[in-house]
């Protein structure tokens, strides 16, 4: 059956923007970046600590899509982080605001939200 989670995919709007940001920014690590001629399309794979964990595609005018944390669909992408602290001041530096930390009312731990360059949600979540 299920062994794991493979990927997430993610379609962005300004494909050299999201690069930047899921690259230099978040720090993913590139595995391979192909242009797709006949969809005018860049596939991005990322991955973080060696594990394959985005696709990042670019699509000629790709319709918006709410992102709204309680709209229908999927709600938002979680990273792991040892320190919350840690990386909202990191975030900070890069120019990019984090909301209010907030504790986990069932688990106790630390977690913080920030959009991507197409207003997706992320969420940092404290281990």
């Amino acid at each position: 059956m299920l062994k794991g989670i493979h990927h997430i995919a993610i379609i962005c709007t300004d494909y050299e923007k999201s690069k930047r940001f899921y690259v230099e920014i978040l720090k993913l690590k590139i595995e391979r970046e192909v242009y797709r001629e006949s969809r005018d399309s860049y596939k991005l794979d990322l991955s973080l600590n060696g594990l394959y964990v985005i696709e990042l595609f670019s699509f000629p005018s790709p319709p918006e899509r709410p992102s709204r944390p309680e709209a229908a669909g999927l709600r938002h992408l979680a990273f792991e982080v040892d320190n919350i602290e840690d990386i909202v001041k990191y975030l900070k530096q890069k120019q990019v605001i984090a909301e209010p930390v907030r504790i986990d009312e069932f688990t106790g731990k630390k977690f913080t939200f920030i959009a991507d360059p197409d207003n997706l949600p992320i969420e940092f979540y404290e281990s």
